[in-house]
This record gives structure tokens, sequence and C-alpha cells, in this order.
């Protein structure tokens, strides 16, 4: 079995997708402590103006000791309209702006408590729309053990994956000599991140992957794998 995993993303980059495709179970690692100014409850998006942050407001009251699943959105700011706002004024004219702005509507009329059941949709609903299929896990259902290389590690082992899919951020911390001591093979993806056509004049890259669906739709799939290692995987 193919593994890989990923902390709860708001609005993910195109990169996920590609390491997800790779893979036939995911790990949804919503047990991941969050980090301050990482993408856990931001992303980018393009606008006339260059690139700018959607930033989900959280409350923060001990925010830097708990898990993602803990999180808790801060309702109070009217967040959710300011990004919907944002997203139908600056797509405004992308081929596939009425198609998408609809699914982004439905997204932001719900109402979210916690971040990592928002981003948790998100994702669910990207996958299907890129007709994406594997097997969804939640780290929150597994009772792992250790931390960094043997977390991964131990995900491996209880799952039963004989190849692993780190991001490029993994070989920092991944012991390598371990999993192969257990026959578990590993990969770091180094995603080359493809160019579409953009809105709002020069192309700008590591965006949301909301970007490439306003403005490639069905085609969005296809030039997410464009020129990727594939690792013989695929």
């Amino acid at each position: 079995m193919i593994l890989t995993a990923h902390q709860p993303v708001y609005l993910p980059w195109l990169g996920l997708f590609h390491k997800i495709w790779l893979s036939e179970t995911f790990v949804y690692f919503d047990t991941a402590q969050y980090l301050k100014k990482d993408w856990m409850n931001r992303n980018k998006i393009k606008t006339h103006n260059g690139s700018v942050w959607l930033n989900v407001p959280i409350l923060n009251k001990g925010f830097l000791k708990k898990k993602t699943f803990e999180l808790r959105i801060n309702n109070t700011t009217s967040w959710k309209r300011k990004h919907f706002k944002s997203l139908s004024i600056n797509y405004k004219g992308a081929r596939y702006y009425d198609y998408f702005l609809n699914i982004l509507e439905k997204i932001y009329l719900k109402k979210w408590d916690f971040l990592s059941e928002l981003n948790e949709y998100i994702l669910k609903v990207f996958l299907k729309e890129l007709n994406l299929k594997v097997n969804f896990i939640k780290a929150s259902e597994l009772n792992l053990e250790g931390r960094k290389s043997n977390l991964v590690l131990d995900m491996c082992k209880k799952l039963g994956a004989k190849k692993y899919i780190f991001g490029a951020q993994g070989k920092n911390y991944a012991m390598e000599k371990d999993f192969y001591n257990n026959n578990i093979d590993i990969y770091f993806q180094n995603y080359n991140h493809p160019k579409y056509s953009q809105l709002h004049s020069r192309f700008l890259s590591n965006l949301s992957i909301i970007d490439l669906f306003f403005n490639e739709g069905p085609n969005s799939l296809k030039i997410i794998l464009q020129d990727q290692d594939n690792f013989g995987i695929k």
C-alpha cells in the first residue's frame, strides 16, 4: 500500500493533490500542533495587485498548545463573507468563474466551528472535483506514537504501508534507514510547479488550488500532474 499524509491546510496548493494522486491511502494529520504563520488557516489567491492572504481567524486562548482538531474558529468576525467577496471580485472574468463560485458559496454558507472540519470539507470538495479517489483516514482516529520520523514510521507500520511519500521537507527529519529496515520504501516529493492561464498579468505560482480551478476547470488535474516525478509508482 502506498501511503502519504499531510496536516490540515486551508484552500491547499497544487502539490498536495499530486502527492495524494500518487497514493492509495491518505492520512489527514489533524493531530499536528498548530503553527503560527503556517498554512493551516491561511492561503494565497491572486488579485490585480499580486497575491494576498486569506486568513481564517482562530480563538487564540492556549492555541499554541492545541492540536489542529481542537482549534476553534473565531466566528465573531465576518471572515466567511470577506473571503467569499474577495474570491468573487478577484476571479470575475475567469473562464470557470460561475461554476466554481457556486461551489465556494456552498462552503461559505455553512457554519464552521472547528478549523480542521472546515479544511477537511474543503479538501474533500477539491478531491471530488478532481475525481481523485483515495482511502481517507484521520490521524485522530489512530493511536500513533512517537515524533517526526518515528511517528511516520509508526503510522506506516500500523497501516501496513510498503511505500511512503514525504513532502520535500521530509528530507530534514526522515531517518531513512529505519524505514528500509522495516521494508518500507520512501520517496521525497519535489513538486515542479506548472504554469497555466491566469488572470491579472504575470504568472504567480504557489497559490491556492482555487486559482487553478477558476482558470482551468476540468483541465486542472492534468495540469497538476504535468512534468512531475512520479517515482515509477504511476
